[in-house]
């Protein structure tokens, strides 16, 4: 008896190569003995109200797209407490996570890794009462991800997000921060934090340091302190180019949980979507929430 698989496909991701390559996923997965619906998003949580509304009728449910749709198709599954495995064949434009999990960029390999045999059980990130795959973060560049044009994505790839935020360096704005973890306290002018759950963040690999495990409940937690002059910016712009967050200005360390309180409006990005202008925030780690299939 065949299995139910659901497929929901961004054909705006990336440069849209999926289209290209439909027939011959649908084609792998029907191979693996899975009877196939597809879903074509049409707008915005649309992948995430899919996965709500109908999720519970299959046995595996598979996205593709870029990270907004990853976070969305997620986010179903943790808000409908499926116990259902995910799989994720990337199309966008950096795609991170997959990076993370070593996901092969070829759509077909990814398909049978999708509709294969091995789970990795992954930890997922809570931010207040949302999800998020991979990354929490605020201030300079994270804009870029969602202010990008697509056209642009599409036509230069990582390099977009690049150009983009060196734009962004002429009105860099801090924001007053706190953070409160494990007891500690760190509080000050922030340009950049992110609180990440991935080896890759916007294309670059070594921004959260070393020991970087997707299953082991805890967080990298990277902050970045306001420069006092332009030689301590530079300093922060080649560290992160360099990708060795070595520079006296940053934080870096592990955490499950944090407390952030801000008295102002900060605006915060969710695996690359925007995620609102919370003062108050409550970033957990669910250990080992849900299952993706992996190599």
């Amino acid at each position: 008896m065949m299995k139910k698989l659901l497929f929901i496909l961004n054909p705006r991701s990336g440069k849209g190569q999926i289209k290209n390559n439909l027939l011959g996923i649908v084609d792998t997965f029907i191979k693996n003995n899975y009877e196939t619906t597809l879903h074509i998003t049409q707008d915005i949580l649309d992948a995430k109200n899919k996965v709500i509304s109908d999720g519970e009728k299959y046995n595996l449910i598979v996205c593709s797209g870029g990270d907004g749709t990853l976070n969305e198709t997620l986010s179903g599954i943790m808000e409908a407490g499926l116990d259902i495995p995910l799989g994720y064949i990337p199309a966008g434009s950096t795609n991170d996570f997959a990076a993370s999990l070593r996901l092969p960029k070829n759509m077909h390999k990814a398909a049978e890794i999708a509709t294969g045999k091995k789970t990795f059980l992954c930890d997922v990130g809570m931010f207040n009462d949302r999800y998020f795959a991979y990354v929490a973060a605020f201030g300079a560049f994270t804009e870029v991800s969602y202010a990008t044009p697509q056209q642009m994505k599409n036509v230069l790839g990582h390099p977009a997000y690049i150009i983009e935020g060196i734009k962004k360096l002429t009105s860099i704005k801090s924001a007053k921060i706190s953070v409160r973890y494990d007891g500690n306290i760190i509080e000050g002018d922030f340009i950049y934090g992110m609180i990440t759950n991935s080896i890759s963040v916007g294309g670059f690999k070594k921004l959260v340091g070393k020991s970087v495990y997707m299953d082991d409940g805890l967080f990298e937690v990277t902050l970045i302190r306001r420069p006092k002059n332009p030689l301590e910016l530079q300093e922060i712009m080649a560290a992160i180019l360099m990708e060795e967050m070595t520079s006296n200005n940053m934080y870096t360390f592990k955490a499950s949980k944090l407390e952030i309180h801000s008295p102002e409006e900060v605006p915060w990005v969710l695996d690359g979507e925007y995620g609102g202008v919370p003062k108050q925030i409550i970033i957990r780690n669910l250990h080992q929430a849900i299952k993706i299939m992996h190599i």
